[in-house]
């Protein structure tokens, strides 16, 4: 008997949150499930004007709130236990966000879970109107593979990502260019395929005849001398990632895969902290790459003070000429929106290639911040013009 009351009672008690739910739903002309939601998931949900509402159930709460884009919504509970929130309109592109519940954040644990801000949380695609160029899309698609290796330099285990074309596998006598691609602070080497959606944009720029096939590899920017593993915990020991990158990661991808291994087919990216490392990298390896990318970053943030090329990065932009006939393509991408310093940093920056002379091409993503909806299109314009 007491099994039985038992079934009756969870039997009610989900019939409770469906009928909430289904409650949630009339309105499904205008909200829909986002796209970056575990499968099977009702919410949260984005509805034609960036609007984000979001569903907990938590009988036992008496405060939850939804944390997104540097605001907490106030979310309320019905007879079910069950919470829902919704937001201001949001800026189309890829969100991270938390809940929080009496104090604690935590995922909300409808949306699935990606690296940023330094830990696992939770994340929202808002639609963009021109989101087909990251869509999965009815194209050959490449492969992404994981590659572990341990290194010699800061004594660990480490990993990157390699995402090789389609056309990597018809033919195992071709080879292929190489860029290396860096995530931003506070995330890691997965933030380009799961954020980014790299993998993507280049098979659907690839299928188009938009971009030459290519390799790309996304390594960890965090990379430590060995010593103080408390620092190096925090991020704050000796970075040593050029050297990672120069004398471990490079000469290894070589050799594991079908690259054409010289500077004219090496590129080198990033966004934001990743764009400050890559700048530093390029200018201080060009008999290594011939192409360098910053989105929403330069190396003299977060200052905006007028640049002396001849103290600057020692130099490096000193002679105008020299880093013409070196790069083929040096490319600076912001968002419409970047909050300060980015504008004023990046425009400094521009300022002094300009006095210098030294070519570049600039692009500006319309309507967006410092976020991945601008990195996504910064690396579709900066793709397109690789190994031309």
């Amino acid at each position: 008997m007491l099994s039985k009351n038992i079934i009756v009672f969870v039997g009610c008690l989900f019939s409770q949150i469906c009928l909430a739910q289904t409650d949630q739903t009339s309105d499904l002309k205008t909200f829909r499930s986002a796209e970056s939601n575990q499968p099977g998931k009702l919410f949260p949900q984005v509805n034609n004007e960036g609007k984000v509402r979001a569903s907990l159930y938590a009988p036992n709460a008496s405060k939850v709130q939804l944390d997104l884009g540097g605001k907490k919504y106030e979310m309320t509970k019905n007879e079910a236990g069950l919470w829902t929130g919704e937001s201001d309109p949001q800026d189309e592109g890829f969100h991270y966000y938390q809940l929080n519940v009496d104090g604690a954040s935590i995922p909300d644990p409808n949306s699935r879970y990606f690296y940023g801000a330094g830990r696992l949380g939770s994340g929202i695609e808002v639609p963009a109107d021109d989101e087909a160029f990251y869509a999965l899309q009815k194209v050959p698609h490449g492969m992404v593979s994981e590659n572990i290796y341990y290194s010699d330099l800061t004594k660990s285990w480490r990993r990157c990502f390699i995402y090789t074309p389609a056309s990597y596998y018809e033919n195992n006598k071709s080879r292929f260019p190489v860029l290396y691609l860096q995530h931003g602070s506070f995330e890691d080497e997965t933030g380009w395929v799961n954020q980014g959606k790299a993998n993507l944009i280049l098979d659907n720029l690839i299928a188009q005849n938009k971009a030459k096939p290519m390799i790309i590899v996304t390594d960890n920017g965090y990379a430590f001398k060995p010593g103080d593993k408390e620092a190096t915990q925090k991020g704050q020991g000796v970075s040593i990632f050029e050297d990672v990158l120069i004398k471990e990661v490079i000469p290894m991808i070589d050799k594991r895969f079908r690259t054409l291994a010289d500077r004219e087919h090496r590129a080198i990216a990033g966004l934001s902290m990743g764009a400050n490392q890559t700048m530093r990298i390029v200018m201080r390896n060009l008999d290594k790459f011939a192409y360098y990318g910053g989105f929403s970053g330069t190396s003299n943030y977060p200052n905006t003070d007028v640049i002396d090329p001849n103290v600057f990065m020692d130099g490096k932009f000193k002679n105008g000429n020299e880093v013409n006939n070196k790069l083929k393509l040096f490319w600076l991408g912001l968002g419409t929106k970047e909050p300060a310093p980015f504008p004023k940093s990046v425009g400094a920056f521009k300022a002094m290639l300009d006095q210098q002379g030294i070519s570049y091409t600039y692009y500006e993503s319309p309507k967006t911040a410092h976020e991945w909806l601008t990195w996504r299109r910064s690396l579709q314009n900066f793709a397109s013009l690789l190994f031309r």
